[in-house]
């Protein structure tokens, strides 16, 4: 396989697992990129932009973008942080506030910060959503404010899956007036110069690779690939929370589908190059070269200071996670105990780790059952400690 990019000096580690990736892991068509100190050391791309079919042979490009699936979590939580930075939104006041019929059914108690920790107790709908009306804001946010919270709010956290589209998304729309696809790309993409979309517009569309299954090895240097039998057991039990969470919309939508695609669905249908990716985490710890710094160091540390810890009641397994963000542990390795990010369920991942000045992107056509921790991405992540140390 011909890896196509360039690594600075010392980061040559990064380019050999990348290609092992190809070789070992089944991979089909990805990118990674690394900021280190707000410049760029890592660009790398290979494979097919597309996994199906005869559209395969189209090779992957400098800018391909891809679905990036719940990695899209951590711009919606950026955004929620820049209006808290703004003065625009109290993270300690309640979400009703804002929003006034989320008060509904027991949730007038509900603050902003349970919403970016996963602790407000709404990560199912009683009654799912079809693809079409999740694509809505306003049927995805009357029905969360309508939800009765499974449990109460701020005492316990579970991963709020699907419904932290609507949830961010409309706290968005109430504090500024638009969508939050429109902010987005207005307030976070554009002044970074980065390459991610809530909401794919069509003159776009055509760098968009599709996406599909990528087989999965049993194992992979040691780490299992498939997820930990306990999350298997309990999505595969139709009245379990994780099966539910992930069922909020029902059936699942065609992630191919361009009108999915230009939907803004801020928990999990972004779409991103993995340049642009990496560079938006950069802007949050810095300037990236030398212009644009999203977060000041006050936001940057209520990003990554722990708000949520232990079993998780949706993904069973222990996670970590702070405002909005996945914190370094077992579920989720990332680069170090101070870096922060998130996944993306089968493979993609994005995050920043400030005390090394690292920011992170990586996105594939290929996706996997991981949910928090894919082979590849944990290959990449340990190629990148290999070349600070």
């Amino acid at each position: 396989m011909d890896v196509n990019g360039t690594v600075a000096e010392g980061f040559e580690p990064v380019r050999e697992a990348f290609a092992e990736n190809f070789a070992r892991l089944g991979e089909r068509g990805a990118a990674v990129a690394v900021y280190r100190d707000g410049h760029r050391v890592v660009n790398l791309w290979a494979g097919t932009r597309d996994i199906d079919g005869a559209a395969g042979a189209v090779p992957w490009e400098p800018g391909t973008a891809q679905i990036m699936r719940s990695a899209t979590k951590g711009v919606a939580a950026a955004a929620l942080l820049l209006l808290h930075q703004r003065g625009e939104l109290d993270l300690d006041a309640p979400v009703g506030t804002y929003w006034p019929e989320f008060k509904a059914a027991g949730k007038d108690q509900t603050r902003v910060w349970h919403l970016l920790a996963h602790r407000a107790g709404v990560p199912v709908l009683d009654r799912p959503l079809t693809p079409a009306e999740a694509a809505d804001p306003d049927l995805g946010a009357a029905a969360v404010a309508a939800q009765a919270p499974v449990w109460e709010p701020g005492t316990d956290h579970g991963y709020h899956a699907q419904t932290y589209s609507w949830l961010t998304g409309e706290l968005v729309r109430r504090v500024t007036g638009r969508p939050v696809g429109e902010w987005t790309a207005e307030e976070i993409a554009g002044p970074v110069g980065a390459g991610l979309w809530l909401g794919l517009p069509e003159a776009e569309r055509a760098r968009a690779g599709r996406v599909g299954p990528a087989p999965t090895p049993e194992t992979a240097g040691g780490l299992k690939t498939r997820p930990k039998r306990a999350v298997a057991e309990a999505y595969a039990d139709p009245d379990s929370l994780t099966r539910r969470a992930f069922a909020a919309i029902t059936p699942l939508p065609d992630e191919n589908d361009p009108g999915y695609r230009a939907a803004a669905l801020p928990a999990s249908n972004g779409i991103a190059t993995a340049d642009g990716l990496a560079r938006f985490y950069a802007a949050l710890i810095g300037e990236v070269d030398g212009g644009t710094r999203l977060f000041t160091p006050d936001t940057m540390e209520l990003a990554r200071t722990e708000r949520s810890a232990g079993p998780d009641r949706v993904l069973v397994v222990g996670t970590r996670f702070g405002l909005g963000y996945m914190l370094h542990g077992a579920a989720s390795p990332l680069l170090s105990p101070g870096s922060f990010g998130h996944p993306g369920r089968g493979g993609a991942l994005g995050f920043a780790d400030p005390e090394s000045g690292i920011a992170f992107g990586y996105v594939t056509n290929g996706f996997r059952a991981s949910v928090t921790a894919d082979p590849r991405a944990q290959a990449l992540v340990r190629a990148v400690r290999t070349a600070l140390a």
